[in-house]
């Protein structure tokens, strides 16, 4: 499978010009289309003696400030891409998340910036990452928290035994048969033959022309989530590949995991798949 269309999602507030330059970039080196998106949606809790009459004129302000937005950044996307035909641009009213999921079925690949895990943010204007994982249907590329060019040389692939794991390698696999060094790397947590699992994905990676090796771990060094980001660093991965919320999203936020710590990392670009 190759990348035929990426959509990259920015955030109405924030400042646009990385992302887009790192998406652009990707999709050229691929020969990809591409398409900028953006959503907002007006949210406005009526003070208390306000009457209709006020809360209507002020859902209208949130309304034309979000549309004077979305003109500026279509503005702003369509310069930065120098009107190529290989490039178009989405912008809509209603909530960020949602509605990328559903604009979705139009693309390979989603493009997103690192997102902010321990801010309180308002997500009818700001993107839950965590959420689209779980919605999109599609594998999603979250970028570094300094959007630099995708080159996924080295790549790390955070293998569990598990769907959302095996989707994530074939998702990847556009990046992963051009990448110099793969490592395949899982935690023993005392679980059944992780490196007989290891060595199937290696085996089937070999025979799809990737260069591929495996390492088990010992889940008694640190945290798992921890020992593979440190892995990471030590092969300077530019690229983290993974299944997303393989526990489900609850049990994740409520424990602590893996997807959770790997968002958190805005030193990687990470490819999540569910």
């Amino acid at each position: 499978m190759a990348f035929k269309t990426i959509m990259v999602q920015l955030d109405v507030d924030n400042i646009a010009a990385p992302l887009i330059s790192m998406a652009w970039d990707f999709a050229q080196r691929h020969e990809a289309d591409l398409i900028g998106f953006c959503a907002a949606e007006p949210h406005f809790v009526m003070p208390t003696g306000a009457d209709d009459r006020a809360a209507t004129k002020a859902m209208w302000s949130q309304l034309e400030e979000i549309e004077g937005r979305l003109n500026c950044l279509s503005e702003e996307f369509l310069s930065a891409v120098n009107g190529s035909n290989r490039a178009s641009w989405r912008g809509e009213i209603g909530n960020p998340t949602w509605q990328l999921a559903l604009n979705a079925r139009a693309a390979d690949l989603i493009v997103t910036g690192s997102p902010m895990i321990d801010l309180v943010v308002d997500h009818h204007r700001t993107l839950d990452t965590a959420s689209l994982i779980l919605a999109a249907g599609r594998p999603i590329l979250v970028a570094s928290e300094t959007p630099a060019p995708v080159k996924a040389e080295s790549i790390l692939i955070a293998w569990t035994d598990t769907r959302e794991a095996r989707r994530a390698v074939v998702d990847a696999m556009p990046f992963l048969i051009t990448a110099r060094d793969v490592v395949i790397a899982t935690v023993d947590n005392g679980g059944p033959a992780p490196r007989e699992n290891v060595a199937d994905v290696e085996l089937f990676l070999t025979r799809h022309g990737v260069k591929a090796r495996s390492e088990v771990l010992d889940s008694r060094r640190s945290e798992p989530a921890e020992i593979l980001l440190q892995i990471g660093q030590e092969i300077a991965a530019d690229l983290i590949v993974l299944g997303g919320y393989g526990h489900s999203r609850v049990r994740e936020t409520t424990f602590g995991g893996v997807t959770r710590s790997v968002l958190q990392s805005g030193s990687f670009h990470r490819l999540i798949s569910n």
